[in-house]
């Protein structure tokens, strides 16, 4: 059997992993598999049916009939969760403020994880998130680990949500960032770490188009390593 081509994308809050996984998986004609919009849909959902995040019983009845599919329309990818479109609203800075410490929950992240795991049998994938190359696919083919200064995460978010009409300041934003980098590193299941065998990527310096070439050529190096 075929073994997929497996990347994996590990980096900061607002470092622009998707971004250049998004557009790379688009220009190699790869699955894109954003594992941070699963997590921001499972937080929408708690939020939506009220429940109290801390309660294991409540997470479990939701985790147990879980469904998140990421399917293109009009050139553009949307995620569904259970059938609902929730690309748009998985970005409400509601969202934003309650999605690390969900993703901090043990059985919330061993289920994301065997969920994700069942996208690299599908087809070759670029996969991005926290815990990409240390938990998720710690046996991919390629390793990237993407940095950036942090005010200049925050501006990139800012504008991002900006653009979408969300009506947020800076100083609220950079916040929101400090505290989930904080989070992220923190937290007992899965922290975010770089690992030893990831490529380090800083990008603060560079274009969008500089950062997707380079994550390109790599992958195009790696594969042309494996033999036929």
């Amino acid at each position: 059997m075929k073994k997929n081509f497996v990347v994996a994308i590990d980096g900061y809050a607002g470092s622009g992993k998707s971004t250049i996984a998004k557009e790379v998986a688009q220009r190699l004609n790869f699955f894109y598999l954003d594992t941070g919009a699963m997590y921001r849909a499972i937080t929408y959902k708690i939020i939506k049916e009220k429940i109290d995040y801390k309660n294991e019983e409540e997470l479990k009845k939701i985790l147990k009939n879980i469904k998140i599919d990421f399917l293109e329309k009009a050139g553009k990818i949307r995620i569904y969760l259970n059938g609902e479109d929730v690309t748009e609203k998985i970005r409400e800075p509601k969202v934003e403020k309650l999605v690390s410490p969900v993703s901090a929950i043990k059985i919330v992240r061993e289920k994301m994880v065997e969920l994700q795991r069942e996208f690299a049998q599908k087809s070759d994938l670029i996969a991005e998130g926290r815990d990409i190359t240390s938990v998720v696919f710690p046996d991919a083919n390629l390793k990237i680990f993407v940095d950036c200064d942090l005010k200049e995460r925050a501006k990139r978010r800012f504008k991002e949500l900006k653009e979408k009409g969300f009506k947020i300041s800076f100083k609220k934003v950079l916040k929101n960032i400090i505290l989930r980098d904080r989070l992220d590193q923190e937290r007992e299941y899965s922290p975010l770490r770089k690992t030893a065998d990831s490529i380090y990527l800083n990008t603060t310096a560079l274009t969008i188009e500089e950062e997707v070439e380079l994550v390109k050529s790599l992958i195009e190096f790696f594969k042309s390593k494996i033999k036929k």
